[in-house]
């Protein structure tokens, strides 16, 4: 079934932020690396929010970076952030996998203060989405 750019848009921003109330739950409960995962997780999905919305058909990668790229061709106030939103691209794979860290785990590897600025990241993302595409809730 294929739907209209705008509703399949919203559809994943709604995700988006479902998913970063769960990013809160986990930094909330002291489950840092697990934040981190998912405040890329919401990212991610909230720029293929965007691209969706402005009708794009086939949104495909994981990498925040090279999401914000895309969506940045669509609206230049992306380019502005892409450098910055970045940073949530390593916590894809280092942050659930113990054998992407040297002698360490993920969980005693991330602390507080990265999940912080990690969650931190991924509301900016959902903000400036929400902004670009439902402005009447902002």
């Amino acid at each position: 079934m294929t739907r209209r750019p705008e509703k399949e848009g919203l559809r994943w921003l709604e995700q988006a932020s479902e998913d970063l109330k769960g990013a809160e739950v986990l930094f909330g409960a002291a489950i840092y690396h697990l934040a981190c995962f998912t405040a890329q997780q919401v990212a991610e999905k909230a720029l293929k929010a965007f691209l969706y919305f402005k009708g794009e058909t086939l949104v495909t990668g994981h990498s925040v970076e090279q999401l914000c790229w895309w969506a940045s061709e669509h609206d230049a106030e992306f380019e502005k952030h892409r450098s910055d939103w970045a940073a949530l691209d390593g916590y894809y794979v280092a942050a659930r996998y113990p054998n992407a860290l040297p002698d360490s785990i993920p969980a005693k590897v991330y602390g507080e203060r990265v999940a912080q600025h990690a969650v931190s990241l991924a509301k900016e993302v959902v903000a400036l989405v929400t902004q670009r595409i439902k402005p009447e809730l902002v």
